[in-house]
């Protein structure tokens, strides 16, 4: 899957629409190939990309867990903290 997709379950605060929308763009980013469709399929795409962003959010509002909100701040400071380890070099 893209690595650029990032996890938008249970944090505090919530996904914003930006990123739910950001999120449905890199997706069908991946899906067709395409970094910017040509304008012959730029309304298939941005038809895609709503679509897709209506489905993610409604499928976010529905998912249910016990578990704790992630705090975004923490998660951010541990994917730096993973690729420095990977790559083996400091990420600011």
């Amino acid at each position: 899957m893209c690595r650029n997709i990032k996890t938008l379950y249970n944090f505090d605060p919530p996904a914003t629409t930006d990123e739910v929308i950001a999120s449905a763009l890199q997706f069908v980013r991946k899906l067709s190939g395409m970094n910017k469709p040509s304008e012959a399929n730029q309304k298939a795409f941005e038809l895609a990309v709503e679509r897709i962003a209506a489905a993610a959010q409604e499928m976010l509002d529905s998912l249910v867990t016990n578990s704790l909100p992630k705090d975004r701040e923490t998660e951010r400071a541990l994917a730096k903290e993973r690729s420095a380890r990977r790559f083996g070099s400091t990420v600011s």
